[in-house]
């Protein structure tokens, strides 16, 4: 493995989750594989399980972490080409790719959508201008349209506690104050797609997602009737994406519920996590034994481990 910023970089996704499962039994098994290389974690949003996560994965593999917040820390990156910087852009991505490559071994980028440019957003100008310019492997952290490791760690998730060979997974909207981006619920279709599972997506009218990640996907508008028979319900928050980045409703009748977990087949309930209480998931749900959001939020440090050991074995 060369990069990891797409789910679309992963060639055998059942080997990738095995070697996950071998990290989770024996953590530190490898320390060797990471001594003396170090990983940079360039952060221009705020973070809490994959910063934390992914500094830990490194620790387990004997690699050195930095650490920076770019719009606290660094100077403000320009990123477009051929531009008289003239602005408040003091350093060109072209030259910071290229330093920071001479610094680190790998590379590790977060940044959020605008959701106002689908155009820019969807070019995932940020990701995409380190994976150009650097000339060491680049990990997305979340980028405007993935969140690839997070959706890694999903797939481990249901991996281990599946009770059936294919499951029912339903990712189903849930109501949120703010406009949220698609990355989760993007790379969380196109994983469970690999996985060959039984893939259900609900949502209110005008809150598909893009048609090229969903094709071939059962979609619904009826979230009880969808939840029949599920094993796995995640629930996520997006705005939409026809017209892009908005809110078009708030119906609290797509919150999670006790009620609601009732109608299907004791399923677990997932979160990738901040979530928002009583609004995306009722209390009782939350909290509840059948709630596993905790643990997925603990295989984000092997589901990372995992991707960083592929991409330090083909450096090797």
């Amino acid at each position: 493995m060369k990069k990891f910023t797409t789910v679309d970089d992963i060639n055998d996704l059942d080997e990738l989750i095995l070697t996950a499962k071998k990290i989770k039994s024996d953590p530190f098994g490898s320390p060797e594989l990471g001594k003396n290389k170090v990983l940079g974690l360039l952060f221009f949003n705020p973070s809490l399980r994959t910063r934390l996560s992914t500094q830990k994965a490194s620790l387990n593999l004997g690699m050195d972490c930095i650490v920076m917040n770019l719009n606290t820390e660094g100077w403000s990156l320009e990123f477009e080409d051929r531009t008289v910087m003239d602005g408040n852009k003091a350093e060109h991505i072209k030259e910071a790719a290229q330093v920071i490559s001479q610094y680190c071994d790998i590379v590790g980028v977060r940044s959020f959508p605008t959701l106002t440019d689908k155009e820019k957003d969807e070019a995932e100008q940020v990701i995409n201008s380190f994976v150009k310019y650097s000339s060491i492997p680049v990990i997305s952290l979340e980028g405007a349209t993935e969140h690839p490791l997070q959706a890694v760690a999903d797939a481990l998730t249901i991996q281990e506690y599946k009770t059936k060979r294919k499951p029912k997974v339903v990712l189903t909207w849930a109501p949120h104050p703010k406009a949220l981006p698609h990355a989760v619920p993007n790379s969380f279709a196109k994983i469970m797609k690999l996985s060959k599972y039984d893939l259900v997506i609900a949502h209110p009218k005008g809150y598909e997602l893009n048609p090229e990640i969903t094709k071939g996907t059962t979609i619904t508008d009826n979230q009880d009737e969808a939840f029949k028979n599920a094993d796995f319900i995640y629930a996520k928050n997006w705005s939409s994406y026809n017209d892009y980045g908005k809110i078009l409703s708030n119906d609290t009748n797509w919150t999670i519920t006790k009620e609601k977990m009732a109608l299907t087949n004791n399923a677990k309930f997932m979160h990738c996590l901040p979530v928002r209480r009583n609004m995306i998931v009722s209390d009782e749900v939350l909290d509840s034994e059948d709630s596993i959001v905790i643990p997925q939020a603990n295989n984000r440090t092997f589901a990372v481990q995992a991707i960083l050991t592929k991409i330090l074995e083909n450096g090797k």
